[in-house]
């Protein structure tokens, strides 16, 4: 019998499979997990494809694959979907790969749970401790030992005693379900006439089957969320499963608990607090269909569903969506594109959709359902500008003296105020008054920002920390040292100085240990436990906040002020999704905006409440300068140890590239944040017209271009979002 050339993909830096001998006593199909030798080790791996015609010459050549691991193959779909992005991104397959394979093969056997129930008389010495075990066992139920403990406040010294003494058995159970079965008829919403409509429109896209992308376009606080519940409802009763995106960071209690509401139990999550063995079982219960509902970070985008029936990708809009190192990806734009390999819908939701989505929307490639007006009938919250350059706040602090009488006003109402500054940190630079001296990072181009409550001087980009030391490092002057600028840390002391009785809460991502810590905190808001809430865009997530009625946007301008061509979009959406906490369940809402720009188009367009208008004005600029989505883009990041190094070859690439009148080429030139981590970085800007394959033109240009040598690094970001 001839030997069958099977092709299987590894989770290495490859773009290209490798061909392995079929065993003969082990059937094999595209799409099965296996372990393939791979130089001194044995590794994971797929069956990409199998030779039909193979060179029978190479057969001595070719090792064996080892063994077929028991776990669901990867479907046709994915597959697919793997070849999509590792194509369009540039990315090596290999890597696309792993980010699909969270299989924990490599961990080992589960631990085994033990369950205990009553199978004995009772013990000769019965302790206080020993009964309440046996009263809390008398029923006959199964229960872990842990929880029988627990539950019997006992340790579990006083479980292994009573085993020990034949009074107790011990006896293995099942692993735990990674999520219960969801129930589509658990609690059917109370929906307002437009959610209703939406709703039914989502629910006719369903039935009638095939790819479809719909924008949920509803004001914050319209319950976008309950819409397109119902539409999973659906998707539930007609037996598939159902995947809900969203920014990481948005993956609260909250939102977890209204799905709980809805369907009676919450959704398998997938993120990056997950333990390994609790990511390996997850991955496996959506790979056997056991997970039916999956709310999950960007990169459960890869998830091996067994049938996926509907993708939501909520808040489209956030940047966070796109990753940035590794495989440089947009989570929502990949989604779109699975959706259309597997031929279902997919929606996207926003209260501020993203340029791209709006342009799709407005010119009928995506169907778009709207949402006018909160529910229950709450207004949208009133937004008026402080213009700090007529009435700014007394110098050394930041609060203007208008926006301080909103929030005491708020305090007297017993309401809660949130002041929104995206800054971490206590202040963005420290410098010495006596010299100048002004603390950098050692091994990026960017200042140390002052973390009072960490006592420390931070890098942002890179992790670098110290402590402030007692001197100047230039001119050894003591107490020399002067704060530059606000952090959300140095907002806090003020207002604990201004409004000295209020509960304080500051929310940043550098204080957030896990994702079960900002749960706690979310609560707390939630129940009123906290006054004045202080946060970065941490806040801005979609989260409500029943009293929350008053926010104040201590520093509006501080987005726009960079060369990103997305910046104008970034800080309308980020201030109109801040504003929008305010007033979504008692009284009128008041969002204050403190800004050196009140006639910038962003502030008109927040304080008129004329969306529309910035639309329209961002639209016509994209377009005039072939800006995406009305064109393409790509970066050429080029880093290495040494200055010289990182030009000379980021030159040399620049001057390899094909001639093409549909494409522009700009550069090199050094990164606007020039060293991180030691690396010296220049960029180089691909710019073409919307329908030219500038992937294709990529792959021409850097097979034939001289490769890097030495420390140098040459990464390619296809749709770029940050330009530093």
């Amino acid at each position: 019998m001839t030997n069958r050339i099977l092709d299987v993909l590894v989770p290495v830096a490859l773009d290209h499979p490798y061909s392995y001998r079929a065993p003969d006593n082990v059937a094999l199909a595209p799409g099965d997990l296996v372990t393939v030798p791979l130089g001194p080790r044995e590794c994971t791996g797929v069956v990409w494809a199998e030779q039909t015609a193979p060179d029978r010459r190479l057969d001595n050549r070719l090792k064996t694959i080892a063994d077929r691991l028991d776990l669901p193959a990867l479907k046709g779909e994915l597959r697919r979907f793997v070849d999509w992005v590792a194509d369009y991104t540039l990315a090596p397959r290999g890597m696309v790969l792993r980010m699909a394979l969270r299989a924990g093969e490599h961990l080992g056997p589960e631990r085994l749970r033990i369950g205990v129930r009553i199978a004995g008389p009772a013990p000769a010495r019965l302790t206080a401790a020993r009964m309440r075990v046996l009263a809390l066992l008398g029923d006959g139920l199964v229960r872990s030992k842990s929880e029988a403990a627990q539950e019997a406040g006992v340790s579990p010294g006083v479980i292994d005693g009573l085993i020990d003494e034949g009074t107790l058995e011990a006896l293995p159970l099942p692993p735990e379900p990674v999520a219960a079965l969801p129930d589509p008829d658990f609690h059917a919403a109370d929906l307002t006439p437009a959610q209703s409509e939406a709703s039914a429109a989502l629910r006719q896209v369903i039935e009638a089957g095939g790819y479809a992308v719909i924008l949920l376009d509803g004001v914050t606080g319209s319950g976008k969320t309950e819409v397109y519940f119902e539409a999973i409802a659906q998707m539930l009763r007609r037996g598939r499963q159902a995947l809900i995106l969203m920014p990481e960071i948005a993956l609260t209690a909250q939102f977890l608990d209204r799905f709980a509401a809805r369907f009676g139990v919450r959704p398998a999550e997938w993120h990056s607090e997950l333990s390994p063995r609790k990511r390996a079982r997850t991955w496996r219960a959506v790979a056997s269909g056991e997970a039916r509902v999956v709310a999950g970070a960007r990169s459960a985008l890869f998830l091996p569903f067994a049938d996926l029936g509907f993708i939501v990708v909520d808040e489209e809009h956030d940047s966070a969506y796109k990753q940035e190192d590794g495989v440089r990806y947009h989570a929502r734009d990949m989604a779109v594109v699975r959706a259309h390999i597997g031929q279902i819908p997919i929606a996207l939701a926003s209260a501020t959709p993203s340029i791209e989505t709006e342009v799709n929307a407005r010119r009928g490639r995506y169907r778009r359902l709207v949402l006018p007006e909160r529910f229950g009938g709450q207004t949208l919250p009133m937004i008026e500008a402080v213009d700090l350059t007529r009435e700014g706040p007394p110098r050394g602090r930041f609060i203007a003296p208008r926006l301080a009488e909103a929030i005491d006003l708020a305090l007297e109402r017993r309401q809660q105020a949130l002041l929104f500054l995206n800054r971490r940190g206590y202040a963005p630079l420290t410098l010495c008054r006596a010299c100048g001296y002004r603390f950098a990072c050692p091994n990026c181009d960017a200042w140390l920002v002052d973390h009072r409550f960490r006592r420390r001087l931070v890098c942002h980009h890179c992790g670098f920390a110290m402590p402030v030391p007692p001197a100047c490092p230039n001119c050894q002057a003591t107490e020399s040292f002067a704060a530059c600028g606000p952090g959300v840390e140095r907002l806090a002391e003020e207002v604990a100085l201004l409004f000295p009785d209020a509960r304080l809460l500051v929310m940043s991502s550098d204080l957030v240990t896990s994702v079960e810590r900002l749960r706690d905190e979310l609560k707390e808001i939630e129940q009123g436990r906290v006054d004045i809430v202080i946060g970065t865009q941490l806040v801005a997530k979609g989260h409500h906040f029943p009293k929350l009625n008053l926010v104040g946007i201590v520093d509006a301008d501080l987005g726009l002020a960079n060369g990103d061509p997305r910046a104008a979009e970034r800080t309308f959406q980020l201030l109109h999704q801040v504003a929008g906490r305010a007033g979504r369940e008692e009284g009128r809402g008041h969002a204050m905006i403190q800004t050196h720009q009140p006639d910038h188009p962003v502030m008109r367009a927040l304080i008129a409440g004329d969306r529309e208008a910035f639309y329209e004005s961002e639209i016509v600029a994209r377009e005039e300068m072939h800006y995406p989505p009305f064109g393409r883009l790509a970066s050429l990041i080029v880093s290495a140890s040494e200055r010289a190094a990182a030009e000379a070859y980021a030159r040399r690439l620049a001057a390899a590239a094909p001639r093409e009148e549909r494409v522009r080429v700009l550069g090199p030139a050094e990164a606007p944040v020039a060293v991180v981590r030691g690396r010296h970085r220049f960029r180089i800007l691909v710019c073409s017209r919307r329908g030219f394959d500038l992937s294709a033109y990529l792959r021409g240009w850097l097979a034939a271009a001289p490769k890097p040598a030495g420390n140098v690094r040459r990464e390619v970001d296809i749709d770029p979002m940050s330009f530093l």
